[in-house]
């Protein structure tokens, strides 16, 4: 599943390029997660304006003729964005296009759990109803160990668990909430209300941390993830414990564990990271 690193490099991708283009024609394949909101052929003529991110929700500003408002996408289990000058006609698996006068933004879903949603701002409803109950960015100034540890005090489930939630830091997903635990040294059986607040400082820097690297890196690419352009992320080659199950930690030697939390896999190294 794309999470935050790769939906950010996604958006980075085409973002400038689609930016101030003129909608010239859009369709709608197969449905989707939920439906679109509007006539798809209502969005021609709209103007398009800076692509942002709300956790991995991607938002897309459209100023149409009829109104104000923006598209609201989200790339589900499997989805992917592409934007070119040109573009072949639509396979079986692209689900929804937007042609522009700048080029054609694209959205390939196999599985179709990915959305495209018409909303009037991010403030109204169907935007801000998806919207509410998203922890904070992990860019944010305000996420650091004092908050995390506010947050995570009465939780009785296991810390990762409490990171993969999304309702106290967005973009910690599977892969990178190992890599961070790993990196502050934290065991992700550890009950998150036993964290202390030094740990949870360490935590909170090891998330940003992490995410920092797997932006830079252009996301993780186990499978099939690539940009807009089709460029894969590099990340997993950089990875500490996820994915390495019996293989010797690169700090200590000793092989790398890996259980399931929540369904989940979880990697870690028994001797570095402590309860």
């Amino acid at each position: 599943m794309p999470e935050l690193p790769e939906v950010e490099v996604t958006r980075r991708s085409f973002a400038d390029a689609i930016a101030g283009a003129t909608v010239l024609h859009a369709r709608l394949g197969k449905p989707l997660r939920w439906p679109l909101g509007l006539a798809v052929e209502s969005l021609v003529g709209g103007r398009v304006g800076s692509a942002s991110r709300r956790g991995k929700y991607l938002w897309l500003p459209v100023s149409r003729p009829a109104a104000e408002g923006g598209l609201l996408l989200h790339l589900g289990m499997s989805g992917s964005l592409a934007f070119a000058a040109q573009a072949a006609a639509p396979g079986a698996h692209d689900h929804f296009d937007l042609l522009t006068d700048r080029g054609l933004l694209r959205l390939t879903d196999p599985r179709r759990f990915g959305a495209v949603v018409w909303s009037q701002g991010l403030d109204a409803d169907p935007a801000a109803k998806l919207l509410t109950g998203l922890g904070l960015e992990p860019f944010d100034p305000r996420f650091d160990g004092a908050y995390l540890h506010q947050r995570l005090a009465g939780r009785r489930v296991a810390v990762k668990l409490a990171l993969l939630a999304g309702d106290i830091v967005v973009g910690a997903g599977n892969i990178y909430a190992c890599e961070a635990l790993f990196l502050a040294g934290i065991d992700p059986r550890l009950p998150a209300a036993r964290l202390s607040r030094p740990r949870a400082e360490k935590l909170a820097q090891a998330v940003r941390g992490v995410l920092t690297r797997a932006l830079d890196a252009g996301g993780t690419t186990l499978r099939d993830f690539r940009d807009a352009h089709g460029v894969a992320g590099s990340f997993q080659m950089q990875a500490q414990v996820y994915g390495r199950e019996g293989q010797p930690c690169r700090v200590c030697a000793t092989p790398v564990r890996r259980i399931v939390q929540g369904q989940r896999s979880s990697f870690f190294c028994p001797t570095c990271q402590k309860r």
